[in-house]
């Protein structure tokens, strides 16, 4: 997001923990109704315009808000987006992408709170995963041509009782209303999210073999010493690396493949 609306979230963000913390388990409740928000404001282009138009005072958008969602959703809820629409947004859309974004963390907030957190962040990796894998799951679920409900049935099904119920219902959100991303984006995204929400980062790692424990344990220290705070490990295998690793820690990329090397070797010749 671009400077203001990205400050905007911030203190969002700020103000909304300790609802979340309030709320405990009963934060996936807000988090849905987030994501009905969402989905308000997605299909009403006029009522975006008036939530973030830069002629309106704060309070008269804040009371837009209640007046269209008092009686519709948790107050916590109508609070909430009425304190957003007070700041200012570079753009309609930004507000939507917030609104959006808080309902993802409140539902990570639940997870957090029943002790689920990290089997959710890992299970969003296996989905990811799973759909580089598997190019029919893919093509299947990111569809945007099929009946929705055929392809949320789709996750359900592949998902099932298996999953944490966050996971499931992150999943579900982002087949359902993609907002502009691939899948595989959007996976990518909610586990960067539950990483965060631990106050890990995630390194994207992928070797040529399976790694050691101790393997990952030096790995995972020496990116602590260099970013300052503990990393997620999130490790792919991919033969043809060859040897050495790839590491991604968000736009930050350490290819030391063999692979890579013999690719900048080819290169250098052929330069």
């Amino acid at each position: 997001m671009r400077g203001t609306s990205q400050q905007a979230l911030t203190d969002a963000e700020d103000r909304f923990e300790p609802v979340l913390a309030a709320a405990g388990a009963d934060a996936a409740t807000l988090g849905d109704q987030l994501f009905a928000v969402v989905d308000l404001l997605d299909g009403n282009a006029s009522l975006r315009r008036a939530l973030t138009d830069p002629g309106a005072t704060g309070e008269a958008k804040a009371g837009l808000v209640g007046a269209v969602l008092s009686g519709r959703v948790d107050g916590r809820v109508v609070d909430l987006v009425a304190g957003m629409v007070r700041a200012r947004w570079a753009g309609e859309r930004d507000l939507v992408e917030a609104v959006d974004r808080l309902g993802t963390v409140a539902v990570l907030a639940s997870a957090q709170t029943s002790g689920e957190l990290e089997r959710v962040e890992d299970e969003l990796f296996r989905v990811d995963r799973l759909l580089a894998a598997n190019r029919d799951v893919r093509q299947a679920l990111g569809d945007r041509t099929a009946d929705v409900a055929r392809r949320t049935t789709l996750v359900r099904d592949l998902l099932g009782t298996k999953a944490a119920a966050a996971t499931l219902t992150l999943v579900t959100r982002a087949v359902a209303a993609p907002r502009g991303r691939t899948l595989t984006a959007a996976v990518i995204e909610l586990g960067r999210l539950a990483a965060a929400r631990r106050r890990r980062l995630v390194a994207q790692v992928t070797a040529a073999a399976a790694l050691t424990q101790a393997q990952r344990e030096r790995i995972e220290r020496l990116l602590e010493r260099r970013y300052g705070r503990p990393v997620q490990l999130n490790v792919s295998v991919d033969p043809a690396a060859l040897g050495g690793l790839r590491i991604q820690v968000d736009a930050d990329v350490i290819d030391a493949t063999v692979r890579a090397r013999l690719d900048d070797a080819r290169r250098r010749l052929a330069g």
